[in-house]
């Protein structure tokens, strides 16, 4: 009788509230994320302090100082550096982050201070995978840096269009280092990934639209919308579900 591999659920939180809500619905892992509808940038200080206090599961933080390119200057690194140290300090579980060269390598140099900085935490490189140039490369390179895990789509839009690549690399690393699909993954779509891909873990922001409670509402300041996203605990439901579904196939 197979015994059933659990398979992990990081949900990408772009709030305290959000991360709270991950976390009742289910899921295994938050990665706490500051300004979502940007792909994500580091997280304020009191948005990590209080995830830290208030998160019985692992909290792993996005460093990225801005959105763009992962084609990082002096002063951006020093930033980036430091925000690792502050995220050490608070005893967060992991750091996420990733930097390219110009050439679209992975800066190899970079990377290993940011690991270094980290200490024991693990480190996961986020998608600036999927603007490398030669992910087989740069899968080699990443794990020479010293990264715990991946974060991938395939080089895709969507980790379901990028299921194939995604597929390419798990082989590529043969347990070296964990490659994790994300990007449009939700409860309809995980499972087959799964078996498509061979990953374990997952990852997803299962975010939904929210509606401001604002009764008055003046003109948008340069068209900006009072209403944003946030987890919806039902979509990390579904994919906490189908996750268990298929956790012995």
């Amino acid at each position: 009788m197979s015994v059933p591999v659990p398979r992990v659920l990081e949900i990408a939180a772009g709030s305290l509230s959000s991360a709270l809500t991950a976390q009742q619905a289910g899921a295994d892992r938050v990665e706490l994320c500051g300004t979502l509808e940007a792909s994500g940038t580091t997280p304020s200080y009191g948005a990590v302090a209080l995830a830290r206090e208030r998160l019985h599961i692992p909290l792993f933080v996005l460093v990225r100082p801005r959105a763009g390119d992962f084609l990082y200057s002096v002063r951006e690194a020093e930033v980036m550096l430091r925000d690792i140290e502050c995220c050490v300090r608070l005893g967060c579980d992991g750091i996420v982050i990733g930097a390219l060269d110009a050439d679209g390598d992975v800066d190899l140099s970079l990377c290993r201070q940011f690991v270094s900085a980290a200490g024991t935490l693990p480190v996961t490189f986020h998608r600036a995978f999927d603007a490398v140039r030669d992910p087989e490369t740069a899968l080699e390179q990443v794990i020479e840096a010293g990264f715990a895990r991946v974060l991938t789509s395939g080089g895709c839009s969507t980790a379901v269009e990028g299921a194939e690549s995604i597929a390419l690399r798990v082989q590529q690393a043969a347990g070296r280092i964990v490659v994790m699909p994300g990007a449009g993954i939700t409860g309809g779509n995980v499972a087959a990934l799964a078996v498509t891909t061979g990953a374990r873990e997952f990852h997803a922001s299962a975010k939904a639209p929210r509606a401001s409670a604002m009764r008055f509402r003046g003109t948008p300041l340069q068209g900006l919308s009072p209403d944003w996203t946030e987890t919806d605990p039902e979509r990390v439901r579904a994919l906490r579900a189908a996750l268990d579904a298929g956790a012995s196939t």
